[in-house]
Parts: structure tokens; sequence; C-alpha cells
């Protein structure tokens, strides 16, 4: 597995107000990109629960948009006339996450339609398996794109790695935040949709999307490990949510009941 690098040559404009302030950006390869800065909020944290959220979906045959890689150039944003911007351009240089756009999709409201019961389990399983905090009622985190429904937005999954505590702990949870979860209700094939994603998540595949996470991600100042040890926690933290999947699916049949 790789993803293609890019170089960011234009900063159209915010996406909208917060913290991480993601923004819409043109590449060198002619593309509009949803640009994920490491210079925001969680950091490159945030970038790496991003990649390693996405491309499990991916794997997993769900609708995600191309993840690249996007490196910002040193001179990228000196002329930018917004400050805030300005000086998260400069403490983003180097490589950021970049989502491609779907242009006129539009945010999948929970009250407009239905998900059928097989695609709401998939995406339940997902974001428990990942322990994503971040698909609700009031931020879906999904769009509508030529009537299919396609997944964002996956950085806050994989919180345990905010504090780097206890990460074996985490790795067999439960997840009972999954009760939260916008498409829970509509979940009723969870059982089904585990037998065939445990299949599709081999030990192979779980290694080479852990290894996609760059050396330039993973060198932590709070954290006296190196690259290739923390590679293993995460490698260690999905394997060991996968053998313990029937903890967290029976939460969420739980959470249903």
């Amino acid at each position: 597995m790789e993803l293609r690098t890019v170089t960011v040559t234009r900063y159209i404009m915010p996406l909208r107000e917060g913290g991480s302030l993601p923004a819409l950006a043109e590449a060198d390869d002619d593309f509009k990109y949803v640009l994920k800065f490491r210079g925001a909020g969680h950091g490159v944290k945030a970038l790496i629960a991003e990649l390693l959220g996405g491309e499990i979906a991916r794997t997993l045959g769900l609708r995600v948009p191309e993840l690249v890689f996007a490196n910002l150039d040193p001179a990228f944003g000196r002329t930018e006339g917004d400050e805030e911007i300005q000086d998260l351009l400069k403490k983003s240089q180097g490589l950021n996450l970049g989502l491609h756009f779907l242009s006129g999709a539009i945010t999948y409201d929970p009250a407009a339609g239905e998900v059928n019961p097989r695609l709401a389990s998939e995406i339940v399983w997902l974001d428990a398996y990942t322990t994503n905090i971040d698909r609700t009622v009031r931020n879906t985190n999904m769009l509508m794109w030529h009537k299919e429904l396609w997944l964002i937005d996956h950085g806050a999954t994989f919180y345990f790695h905010h504090s780097w505590d206890n990460w074996e702990k985490h790795s067999t949870s439960a997840f009972e935040l999954i009760k939260d979860h916008v498409l829970l209700s509509a979940a009723s094939e969870l059982d089904a949709v585990n037998t065939d994603f445990k299949l599709k998540l081999s030990a192979e595949k779980l290694r080479e999307i852990v290894n996609l996470i760059p050396d330039d991600w993973l060198q932590w100042e709070d954290l006296d490990l190196k690259p290739e040890e923390i590679r293993e926690v995460y490698f260690q933290f999905l394997t060991g949510r996968l053998v313990h999947s029937e903890t967290f699916v029976n939460e969420a049949k739980n959470a249903r009941a």
C-alpha cells in the first residue's frame, strides 16, 4: 500500500471555524483537497488517526475520499493576509494530509433518509473498532455524493494515543461511546459484519496500513519511543481489538436494545 504525495500550490479558503482550521487547497496535480494540517489542534496524532481510520475503512470496502500526503513548502502562505492562518501554515511546513475534495457533496442528514441495515452495521463496526467518538447526530462526518454515502473526518479515532496510557486496556475495551453513534439504531447486522470484516483485516493488511505512517509524524517529544516502536503499538492495538471484537460488538448490540 502507498499514498500519492502532492505539493500544495494554492490555499483557497478555510472550511469551518474551530481549532483545526482545515482548508480547501489546490495541489500540483490540479486537484482540490481538504487539507488537514500538522500544525493544528492535536498535530500529527490527528493526521495519523485520519490516515489509519480512512485506510481501514477503504480496506473494508467503505467509501472514503482518496487520501494523499500533501507537502507544504516553507515559502507557502507568506502572502496570506489572515495572521491566524499564516501562523498555521508556518507550523505545518512539511508533510500534511489531504482528502480529495468531493465537489457538490452535501452533509448527510439522518432526518432526510435512512441508511440500509448492512451499511449502517458496517459503519458502526468500523467506528467501534477504531474508537471513533465523532460520528453522532450533532456531527455525522458523512457526505452524500452522487447518491452514495462517503465517510470523512477520522481524526477523532484512536483517542488513546493522546495520553498513551494503558493502550493495552483500550485495545480490549467495549467502547461505551458507541451508544451515541448516529447510525446505531439501523445497525441490525453487526454479527454478520463482524464475521466478514475480521476476515478482511488480516495481520498482513493491518501491518501495511500502519506502515503508511511517515517517520516524520512519529517524532514525539513527549514519548521516548522510536518510530518503529510507535508503529508497533498501533499494530498491536488494532490486532488486539480485532481479537476482542465480540466485546465491542456486544456493547453496540446492548446499546441498540
